[in-house]
């Protein structure tokens, strides 16, 4: 019974310390690219994502170090943890969305979905969707080294696929919180409001769900796949990041100086009105390439622990395949809205959704 209760309660615990090495760390100040929705001003960002997540692996690293935690506490506590997020993502959801007036719509729209858009405290000096990402990434990043560290403690470290798609994993959340500011100008930013999809899904499903192939193959032995596939799994996880993360700070770069080349890469735009939309480059192949390149990564950490068969590794890239199909059609429908015609003259161009000369 212990066990089940201060699992419960390591979430909350860790979540309350993140947001303190939130406040107390030293943060990068910049404007974002969103504008308030009362006021019409850009708002502003305090961004420390990569100070506070070394801070937390150091922490963690020194309770285990002097026996105070053991390393392997996330696994040994996974399901009594989950039940601890579960619990916090729902209060923060109803919460959120109970404080706010309705948008007109019914409520379960409005609970999903959220009421505000861009919620902040004290002019950006602690912003909800920056906070939600960073919780869920450190979170997701302290399981993975749980999971490794028992993997190692059972098997005496192995198989080195499972060591791949620890390290696949702990890259992509290194990776987003070293990019931190690119991430401003993407869709999550721009168009999503702040509700039981966004707030539950930070706090309780992305730091748990998105290590569910360690879940499911960490007790399981070396599969005795040769290294060159092993090699090849690690090459496709590179190639999906090539493509998201290209992506992405290309139209970042469009977004802060249009005129500037990426990567050799000379930007060219469809423009109307007071509108321009990038059409070359990664974005010349399909209207979401970066989605692509997402999905792939997905399916690398899915086949690097050897075990293809075992459905459960196949959870990640399918919610990935759900979750992003479904967001470029509302992101298709936003933009339709707001370019008009100009849309339709890039759709055109680009005519691809998501994989180029497929769909």
């Amino acid at each position: 019974m212990k066990m089940l209760i201060l699992g419960f309660l390591t979430p909350w615990a860790a979540y309350a310390l993140i947001t303190l090495l939130h406040i107390i760390l030293p943060a990068r100040k910049m404007k974002g690219y969103v504008k308030n929705e009362t006021t019409g001003e850009i708002l502003n960002y305090r961004l420390n994502g990569i100070l506070v997540l070394a801070a937390s692996i150091l922490i963690w690293f020194l309770l285990g170090y002097f026996n105070l935690v053991p390393f392997n506490w996330l696994y040994q506590v996974r399901w009594a943890s989950l039940a601890g997020a579960v619990v916090i993502g729902l209060l923060f959801s109803f919460i959120i969305v109970l404080r706010c007036p309705s948008t007109g719509k019914p409520f379960l729209a409005d609970f999903w979905f959220g009421r505000l858009k861009n919620p902040q405290i004290k002019n950006g000096f602690i912003d909800a969707k920056m906070w939600f990402y960073m919780i869920g990434a450190i979170m997701l990043q302290l399981h993975v080294l749980s999971f490794a560290a028992h993997h190692c403690q059972i098997h005496n470290g192995i198989n080195p696929g499972f060591y791949l798609g620890a390290a696949m994993l702990t890259w992509f959340v290194w990776d987003y919180l070293t990019f931190e500011k690119v991430h401003l100008y993407t869709y999550d930013f721009i168009a999503e409001r702040v509700g039981f999809k966004l707030g539950f899904g930070c706090l309780s499903f992305y730091p748990y769900f998105y290590a569910v192939s360690l879940w499911f193959t960490v007790n399981l032995p070396d599969p005795g796949h040769p290294t060159w596939l092993t090699i090849v799994f690690g090459v496709l996880f590179l190639m999906g990041w090539i493509t998201a993360r290209g992506a992405n700070m290309q139209k970042y770069f469009f977004k802060i100086s249009p005129e500037k080349k990426f990567i050799f890469i000379k930007p060219e735009a469809i423009s109307g009105g007071d509108y321009s939309l990038l059409a070359n480059g990664y974005w010349g192949l399909s209207r979401h390439i970066n989605y692509l390149g997402e999905i792939t990564m997905a399916c690398a950490i899915a086949l690097s622990a050897g075990y293809p068969v075992v459905i459960g590794v196949w959870l990640y890239p399918l919610y990935y395949v759900i979750l992003l199909g479904t967001r470029q059609l509302d992101d298709d429908k936003i933009c339709k809205t707001k370019y008009g015609e100009l849309w339709d003259t890039y759709t055109k161009k680009v005519k691809y959704r998501i994989i180029p000369f497929i769909w």
